[in-house]
């Protein structure tokens, strides 16, 4: 069984030393344990500090093209180098490395595809009493949205099965932590929380400049993934709204006619109509989208499918060139 710690950097030749250094060489259950850095367009020595503190591997962007992007890249690379479970961490130093064996336990047991480390948010003492609130509510509309038990869903300290992630995608340019727990709840995949450390805040986070400003990329996020996963769901609501607000604008313009007062009321003739109008075309819109979704679960599957040919070929070629001393 191999385990590999993937780490995404932008510029943190400052943490990834102190972070490396913390991590386990040995993890139980495991008869390797590898460090990937993915250099996300770092600029400033960070994978020179990374390869002098025991990293592994580095793959790299060419410039920066953000954290979830990092994710996805870190992800086709562990399973390239042969992965069994993948733990993602920060570079700061945020989460404390001896708790990995706690994320890679029910994995290994067979009892969890996606293991989220939960933070001790109301202890964690540079996170304001918004902030915390915020994080109690964001994780609440994710687990609503994902239908997971998933307890700190902003939390980047998790562990992921091989097969998990050959499934995963990540659309949203901003952050993978939201998108992907809900997509494994639409998948069906086994995901829990199981409670972590922290470490000491070493810089501020980059994620976000400001409160008003997690908010509202947070907002956009949970809407687009719920359009993405759950399309039917979705435009059905709105096409609901609609048709029965212009069934009520209708029914209201039906009693004022029947009292003899219909003539000051066309307005809500017309407003019915254009509501009625959109619900209907609202309602084929979920249709439409809901085929696109089908689309969308045939092309993961295929996306599966060749990951396992490759591995198939990857292991032929191997057995031939051993015993038959030939190349394919």
């Amino acid at each position: 069984m191999k385990l590999i710690i993937q780490i995404p950097c932008f510029n943190e030749a400052e943490t990834i030393g102190i972070t490396l250094d913390a991590l386990p060489r040995k993890v139980v259950g495991f008869d390797k344990v590898e460090y990937l850095i993915i250099d996300d367009g770092c600029s400033d020595g960070t994978i020179d500090v990374a390869r002098k503190h025991g990293a592994n591997y580095v793959v790299s962007h060419p410039r920066n093209k953000g954290l979830a992007h990092g994710f996805m890249t870190g992800l086709k690379a562990s399973l390239a180098l042969g992965a069994d479970v993948i733990v993602n961490t920060d570079a700061d130093n945020q989460y404390c490395g001896d708790d990995i064996h706690k994320l890679t336990t029910p994995i290994i047991e067979g009892k969890a595809d996606i293991v989220v480390g939960t933070r001790p948010i109301q202890t964690i003492e540079h996170f304001s009493p918004l902030k915390k609130m915020l994080q109690r509510l964001g994780s609440w509309v994710v687990r609503t949205a994902s239908g997971t038990n998933v307890m700190d869903a902003p939390s980047g300290f998790r562990a992921i099965s091989r097969d998990a992630a050959k499934l995963l995608n990540v659309f949203n340019n901003y952050t993978y932590t939201l998108e992907t727990i809900i997509q494994a709840g639409q998948a069906n995949m086994a995901i829990t929380s199981v409670d972590i450390r922290v470490n000491e805040d070493l810089r501020p986070s980059r994620l976000f400049s400001s409160i008003k400003s997690y908010i509202k990329r947070s907002i956009v996020t949970i809407v687009r993934i719920s359009v993405t996963y759950r399309p039917f769901l979705f435009f059905s609501i709105i096409s609901a709204i609609l048709l029965l607000s212009g069934g009520l604008l209708g029914l209201r313009y039906l009693y004022y006619w029947a009292i003899g007062s219909g003539t000051g009321h066309v307005q809500s003739v017309v407003l019915s109509g254009v509501l009625l109008v959109m619900g209907v075309q609202t309602g084929l819109i979920a249709f439409v989208a809901d085929l696109i979704g089908v689309n969308r679960r045939l092309l993961e599957q295929l996306k599966v499918s060749q990951y396992d040919l490759d591995e198939k070929i990857e292991k032929v070629t191997s057995k031939i060139d051993v015993d038959g001393n030939t190349k394919c």
